[in-house]
Order: C-alpha cells, then sequence, then structure tokens
C-alpha cells in the first residue's frame, strides 16, 4: 500500500526574529504553509561592559544570547559551550572556533561542562537572558565548576491583537521553542480556546506550560533539536 500523500498544514511559528524566518524556510521545505507570529521578541540591554578576566570558557543557552554577546565582544577565540546544534551553528557563524554542543538541555550542558573542568583553568561565564531557560550556574556549581551569568537582553511578551489571536490558533499546529512562548501562548488560549491545535514543543520543558491548556495535543522530540521538532508535523497527533 502507497504511502498517503502528506496533508498540507498551517503552522504558526512563535519563536522571535532572526529564528522565527529560519524555521519558517524549514516548514515550507517540508511542503507546509508557515504564519510567524512571534510571541516573544528579544530586547538587548544597553551599555553592557564585557569583563573576561578569569574566564576560560564561554557557555550559551540560546541563539540570541550568541549573537547579543558578539555584537558587543570581539574575542572570538574563547572556548564556547553550546547548549544545541542550532546554538552551536549560531557560534560558528559569529566566528567562534571551538565549539561544543551538549545537544540537549540546561542540564546536559552542565554535565558536559563538568566532564572538562579539569581543562577549564578559570570560570565558565554565561551570557544570555535575564530569565534564562534554566539555572546553569547554580547546576555548574554542583559539578564544582565557577560560573557567573552575563545578563545581554530580555524576552519581553508580544501582545496579539484579539483578531490575529482568534486567527492563529485555527492552525493546524504551533512550534515553541522555549517554555516562555509556552507560557505567552497559555494565556492567548484562555481567551481563545483551540481544541483542535496541536502543541509541538522542543522539549518536555517547554511544552509543561501549558499542561491545563485546551488543546488537541501536546508532543516534543526525544532530542531538543529543531529537526526532530519539525518531524514532529507530519506525525499523527
Amino acid at each position: 500500500m502507497g504511502r498517503m500523500a502528506r496533508r498540507r498544514q498551517r503552522i504558526w511559528i512563535t519563536r522571535a526574529r532572526p529564528g522565527a524566518d529560519a524555521t519558517a524556510e524549514r516548514v515550507r521545505a517540508l511542503g507546509h504553509d508557515a504564519l510567524i507570529a512571534p510571541l516573544l521578541a528579544v530586547r538587548n540591554f544597553e551599555d553592557v561592559q564585557v569583563d573576561l578576566a578569569g574566564v576560560a570558557a564561554l557557555a550559551f543557552t540560546s541563539a540570541n544570547g550568541v549573537r547579543a554577546f558578539a555584537a558587543i565582544c570581539a574575542e572570538r577565540a574563547i572556548r564556547v559551550f553550546a547548549v544545541g546544534a542550532a546554538t552551536a551553528q549560531a557560534a560558528r557563524v559569529s566566528g567562534f572556533k571551538l565549539v561544543l554542543s551538549a545537544d540537549g538541555d540546561v542540564d546536559a550542558l552542565a554535565e558536559g561542562i563538568g566532564q572538562r573542568r579539569g581543562e577549564l583553568r578559570g570560570a565558565v561565564l554565561h551570557p544570555g537572558a535575564a530569565e534564562p531557560a534554566g539555572d546553569l550556574a547554580g547546576a555548574l556549581a554542583t559539578y564544582g565548576v565557577t560560573a557567573r551569568s552575563l545578563l545581554l537582553y530580555e524576552t519581553v511578551p508580544v501582545k496579539l491583537e484579539a483578531e490575529a489571536a482568534g486567527q492563529l490558533v485555527q492552525a493546524d499546529a504551533v512550534l515553541l521553542h522555549s517554555p516562555r512562548a509556552a507560557q505567552v501562548l497559555a494565556a492567548v488560549l484562555k481567551a481563545h480556546p483551540a481544541p483542535k491545535l496541536r502543541a509541538l514543543g522542543l522539549s518536555k520543558a517547554v511544552v509543561k506550560p501549558l499542561a491545563r491548556a485546551k488543546l488537541a495535543s501536546r508532543a516534543f522530540p526525544s532530542m531538543p533539536m529543531e529537526g526532530a521538532l519539525l518531524n514532529l508535523i507530519d506525525r499523527a497527533p
């Protein structure tokens, strides 16, 4: 029996730009319609001072963190630990030479750095958001690694107009890349119930804020990588 033709679906992309544009390209390449309507916007802080004295490595938990740091600091020879493939790719594109990817979440990143603590002559600097996805510095402390955070930006919720929200929740599926985006979506769904919408999140932690939301289904891939997330689109709900 031949495979059923894939149904063309409307996929709502909630992540902040420019990441949303890259995701939209991949969604369209799979034969689906991409609806870009970010639930978060990135707001960089001004006049951030970068002090790399005593810093042996950088740890990034998002591509946004990489871009924000690269924009204000010219240092590229320092070692980089990235949470996953997309963040590692952003670091390489930004010019960093030594990049290792944990291909996981914040805990996997902390474990990967912890295993190499003997190679680190100094502290680990974590440039990122004012509200990070997880407590990397705290996790690293349990491995005996000294870490400090450098706050570069904040993610702020985007207010959707009622009419736009009403149309977006009629999409076939919504893609979520962070718990913060899922929190904003949960608030949207209170005003605009979406019993037919499938929520596809990058990880278990990402879909957790939607536990009580009225949705058709929630799903996340076994590996927190965007390719794996996009594979869920064509799977039966």
